[in-house]
């Protein structure tokens, strides 16, 4: 009897267990009762990727590591330049596609010591196989703005190892919402936009512009529009695009009313500003419209974009009757895949997108880019500075993960890209170096700041 009792007993503690075990399978940390459904993990080309079986969920990581360096040969430049090495981009991301139509994202990025918020977006896309809605999607958060395809082209698949010096024309990531639609042979984007709240310092910016000055947040008005002509067959792509953008004054500016054009020169090792305006003051609203042309033909591409920034204002840099001002740049560059690669063109975004690479062991890539860029305008005396740039790239792509990137570079700045009157541009006529424009001598060297430099890049994405 006691053993029959003892086994009753056993039995239902068992029980008890197995129930309670289900019980915490089936509820979440609050003790609410969820949906289960099981996950296949994958690798999927080198990224780990959870999917569930009717593929209504599925989440993945987007991780990158790129670690430059750069050797500056400025013998005979007017400033010293340093070398160096460091951590470019350390990013971590997380991605969920949920129910099926709904998107959501994380993305920080750790380089500089610091944390800087990247994209944080919630998505919906719709599923629908015919009719309006089909390809149609929304997303509200933190990202780039539609405007100009060398800056909404991920840092992944670039083809040099920094952007354009027209690309600091092109705005990044902003608060904003943004709505887009695309077929075989067009795309549109459309979003409105406010702060940049992806830095501490922008961020603290906001805050202390709202609390202090009781200042509006701004805003701006972004669109895109591509028109293509895909030729699988004979693996081939034609596009053109244009995009514009009307900003008004944010709270994430240092200066309230005033707008400031600078670039690093196509580095950020070396932290010289060359071409810089200083704030323009009395700006009122900012607009930009940019040009593309792109082709790409088997393991051959060409890729140029023309940029140009337009500030409005009353008195414009305090010059009275000067109410706009114009700056403006433009790139161009070709790649050629060596051992039979092939280029990739993304249709839902209006850009390249990873290589298909020529062999088992991976790809090599030749690459040239030629740069313009100008921040003067004399009538409103605005001495931002120009430059001509050439760069020559080349490219290993070793696997779907790894890459190494090698460019040589040339950089030639006008007379007036002092870095604010900050940098040496020149000789005055008694042999001194000197950073006023005006001063300088141009029979005892040739003014404006001239370096070539080489720089490298050891990338992985998982």
């Amino acid at each position: 009897m006691k053993k029959i009792t003892l086994l009753m007993l056993f039995i239902s503690f068992t029980g008890i267990l197995i129930a309670q075990q289900d019980s915490a399978q089936a509820t979440n940390q609050y003790g609410i009762v969820v949906e289960r459904h099981p996950l296949n993990p994958e690798d999927r080309s080198g990224i780990l990727t959870f999917e569930s079986a009717d593929k209504s969920y599925k989440l993945w990581l987007d991780n990158r590591v790129y670690v430059d360096g750069a050797y500056f040969f400025d013998d005979n430049a007017y400033n010293p330049i340093g070398n160096g090495v460091t951590i470019r981009r350390a990013r971590f991301a997380v991605k969920a596609i949920l129910h099926e139509n709904w998107y959501g994202e994380v993305d920080l990025d750790f380089a500089g010591s610091q944390v800087e918020m990247k994209d944080m977006i919630i998505g919906y896309r719709f599923t629908e196989e015919s009719g309006f809605a089909k390809n149609l999607s929304f997303r509200i958060g933190n990202f780039k703005e539609s405007f100009s395809m060398e800056t909404v082209t991920t840092s992944r698949y670039v083809t040099f190892i920094e952007r354009s010096l027209a690309s600091t024309f092109a705005p990044s990531r902003h608060i904003g919402f943004q709505a887009r639609k695309y077929d075989d042979y067009w795309l549109l984007y459309a979003g409105v936009h406010f702060a940049d709240l992806g830095g501490y310092e922008e961020a603290e910016l906001s805050q202390s512009h709202n609390k202090k000055q009781g200042m509006d947040e701004g805003y701006s008005y972004t669109g895109r529009a591509v028109v293509r002509l895909p030729l699988p067959e004979k693996e081939m792509i034609f596009h053109i695009g244009a995009g514009y953008s009307y900003r008004t004054p944010k709270t994430s500016w240092e200066v309230s009313d005033a707008w400031r054009h600078s670039t690093r020169t196509m580095s950020n090792i070396n932290r010289k500003k060359y071409l810089d305006t200083d704030d323009i003051r009395n700006v009122e609203s900012r607009t930009l419209a940019n040009i593309e042309f792109v082709a790409a033909w088997k393991n051959i591409m060409f890729q140029s974009e023309y940029i140009m920034s337009t500030m409005n204002g009353t008195d414009l840099n305090q010059v009275s009757g000067v109410t706009s001002s114009t700056a403006d740049g433009l790139y161009a560059q070709a790649a050629w895949l060596i051992f039979g690669g092939r280029y990739q063109y993304n249709s839902s975004e209006g850009e390249f997108t990873k290589i298909q690479r020529g062999r088992s062991w991976g790809d090599i890539e030749l690459a040239f880019r030629y740069d313009y860029i100008s921040l003067n305008d004399f009538d409103a005396k605005i001495y931002g500075g120009g430059a001509n740039a050439y760069t020559f790239g080349l490219n290993y792509h070793v696997n779907s993960n790894v890459k190494f990137m090698l460019n040589y570079s040339y950089a030639d700045h006008d007379r007036y890209a002092n870095g604010k009157e900050n940098l040496n541009i020149g000789y005055d006529v008694n042999g001194d170096l000197t950073k006023d424009w005006s001063e300088v001598d141009a029979t005892k060297g040739t003014p404006g700041e001239q370096f070539g430099f080489i720089q490298f890049r050891v990338e992985v994405d998982f």
